[in-house]
């Protein structure tokens, strides 16, 4: 690297991973006694075995950093086995490293990224500690079987519109108590309308007229089929997801301090704050403030100015699975009447629509995060008012706005202070 040299030099020995699917090629770069730089590469396979060799190697070599492209999820397995052996690592987003153009080869990026690193040209990713990696890949694989739970279930639904059963235009869930004995009882090959509507029970029991209009279809053999592997299938999914909310609950409790500062705050219940701790984890003082923790979830708007102006500012891609979290607690906020964030999510989404609207909403709830998380301190509701104006001339201006917009012509000045016994008319007073 051109220039390099003659920058201070932070590591006497670093190391530069590129990884792939079946190899990781090593370049180690080590300044000798005499000054100059060796450099020594070395290819491995990414089997376990071969990663340790590789591990072991970095040791002999008294790497001091090991930096590695994060590529995928390639990655994951040298990240722990190397971690194991106690070597000091660091992950690079491509997008902060870039190759000399035209000289892109396996040997070369890896040297690149160990001389990038020797020089301290090289920003961290954001890694948590091996148990929270553990528990966001529990929390990511449950947030995937209700997903295809989800899925299943609407798969079942539309076997019946096709068997020309409306059991969904009465009750209100289709695998409820009263829903499920329908069903099966469908999968078991009873037809008549009568015998399946007296499965209902409690309140569907009102609806029984209905409720035999409903399930007189044409069920064929086929539908039955497709109906009892559905059931096995959501009763298979429902075991797993069990599973993991038992182990994803044996995992959390050391954070329970965490969970109940996180649960304080308006709109996240128990599982989004396991959720959020799986993808955030429980020290958030690696961010510098929360307005890089934004930056790095992606919920705060880019940058893109030329020649003066702006050219939009569309949020960056982030954490997909950390906006998902923040999406489903800013709308369960924005519900909860009298709270900040409902004002907020009103006030903006007047002037700027309610996807945006919805993103401040996320924005705000993670600066909220990261001060509850950082200060140790519960959550204290702001309430509606906390986003009004407090200039009484401001709020008069938007109040002739919204008057003007709906059409009246408003002339508005301002009477000198009077005392309070001659501010109404005398016949008014009267």
């Amino acid at each position: 690297m051109r220039g390099a040299k003659a920058m201070e030099v932070l590591y006497r020995a670093c190391a530069g991973l590129d990884v792939h699917k079946k190899t990781v090629v090593a370049c180690v770069l080590a300044v000798g006694l005499d000054g100059a730089v060796r450099k020594e590469v070395r290819t491995f396979g990414t089997m376990t075995r071969e990663l340790e060799a590789l591990a072991a190697w970095l040791a002999g070599q008294q790497v001091e950093q090991v930096a590695m492209e994060s590529t995928g999820v390639y990655w994951w397995p040298v990240w722990n086995i190397l971690e194991e052996q106690g070597l000091a690592l660091l992950l690079v987003h491509p997008q902060h490293m870039r190759q000399v153009p035209g000289h892109k080869t396996d040997v070369g990026d890896s040297e690149w990224l160990a001389d990038l690193c020797r020089h301290g040209l090289l920003a961290a990713s954001f890694i948590p500690p091996g148990a929270i990696r553990e528990l966001r890949e529990l929390t990511r694989m449950r947030k995937t079987l209700v997903q295809e739970r989800t899925a299943m279930v609407n798969r079942l639904q539309k076997t019946l519109e096709s068997a020309g059963i409306k059991l969904a235009s009465v009750a209100s869930d289709v695998l409820g108590v009263s829903g499920r004995h329908m069903v099966e009882a469908l999968v078991a090959g009873e037809a008549d309308p009568e015998a399946l509507a007296d499965l209902a029970r409690r309140k569907l029991r009102g609806k029984l007229a209905v409720l035999r209009e409903a399930l007189t279809g044409r069920v064929k053999p086929h539908h039955r089929l497709l109906l009892e592997i559905c059931l096995a299938q959501i009763d298979c999914l429902e075991a797993q997801i069990g599973k993991l909310d038992t182990e994803v609950a044996r995992r959390v409790a050391p954070f329970q301090h965490q969970i109940d500062l996180l649960v304080s705050i308006s709109g996240i219940r128990w599982l989004t704050a396991v959720g959020l701790l799986a993808e955030l984890g429980p020290d958030l003082t690696r961010f510098a403030s929360a307005g890089h923790l934004a930056s790095w979830a992606g919920v705060c708007p880019g940058n893109h100015e030329s020649a003066g102006k702006r050219r939009g500012g569309t949020t960056t891609r982030g954490n997909v699975w950390l906006r998902g979290l923040l999406g489903e607690a800013a709308w369960a906020a924005v519900r909860v009447k009298g709270s900040a964030c409902r004002a907020r999510f009103y006030r903006i989404a007047r002037r700027r629509g309610t996807p945006k609207a919805l993103v401040a909403v996320m924005h705000h709830l993670l600066a909220v995060i990261y001060h509850v998380l950082t200060e140790d301190t519960p959550y204290r509701e702001d309430g509606p008012d906390y986003y009004k104006p407090a200039d009484a001339e401001r709020q008069a201006r938007a109040a002739l706005r919204t008057l003007q917009k709906l059409g009246y012509i408003v002339q508005a000045t301002k009477p000198d202070v009077v005392p309070p016994q001659q501010a109404l008319p005398p016949e008014e007073a009267a």
